[in-house]
């Protein structure tokens, strides 16, 4: 089972929330907060395996809770929830270490696959929000192809391929089936362009594709 907890100051998102992933067998959601002060003993006291973490709320916004959680020892995964495409606090998120990404209008299966995702520990970016925070990440500018092009030209066809399905904000599902490959193959070439490229980050990847002009 994957515990799961949700944050949110609003008590209708709570709602739908509850009745998206209730009737999953192998999703438990053991608590919810609403507000990041609250959370943190919530999810001291559940241990729950990953926080769905809403960013703006009263008291303790998202991004504070989400810094002092990833603090913690053996922290859970956190999934942010958003309203906005393009929200710099996204990419504040994204440099605390936050492990995904999806707007709260996300059709019911898209959100329980990434619950699932986050829990397997696939990061997740939902495609909307890859566009736009590799688009503010990079300032909006031209792509800088010569430079991001010779970084990549020491990946392989197959895995400059998965890395461009993952600035497409694919999981590893998604990447599987589009190539025709299985999920371990994916992983693997995950690791091995995260070692060429020298970062642990798929939006990194994403960043250095998209100033490739590969997308």
């Amino acid at each position: 089972m994957i515990r799961v907890v949700m944050v949110d100051d609003d008590p209708m998102v709570r709602t739908g929330l509850r009745l998206i992933l209730g009737g999953e067998p192998d999703l438990d959601l053991v608590g919810e907060a609403g507000d990041g002060k609250q959370a943190m003993d919530v999810i001291r006291d559940l241990r729950p395996d990953v926080v769905l973490m809403d960013i703006r709320m009263p008291e303790q916004d998202g991004l504070v809770t989400t810094e002092l959680l990833l603090s913690r020892p053996a922290p859970p995964r956190i999934l942010v929830l958003t309203t906005f495409d393009a929200d710099d606090l996204v990419l504040r998120a994204l440099r605390l270490g936050a492990h995904g990404f999806l707007l709260k209008d996300a059709p019911p299966p898209k959100m329980i696959e990434a619950v699932r995702a986050v829990a397997r520990g696939e990061p997740v970016l939902s495609p909307s929000v890859a566009r736009q925070v590799i688009a503010a990440a990079t300032g909006g500018r031209e792509p800088r192809r010569p430079g991001a092009l010779a970084e990549l030209a020491v990946l392989t066809e197959r895995e400059r391929e998965v890395a461009i399905e993952v600035a497409r904000g694919g999981s590893n599902a998604e990447i599987a089936a589009s190539l025709s490959v299985s999920v371990a193959t994916v992983k693997a070439n995950i690791t091995r362009i995260f070692a060429k490229l020298g970062t642990d980050n798929r939006v990194h990847v994403a960043m250095k594709v998209r100033d490739a002009g590969l997308l």
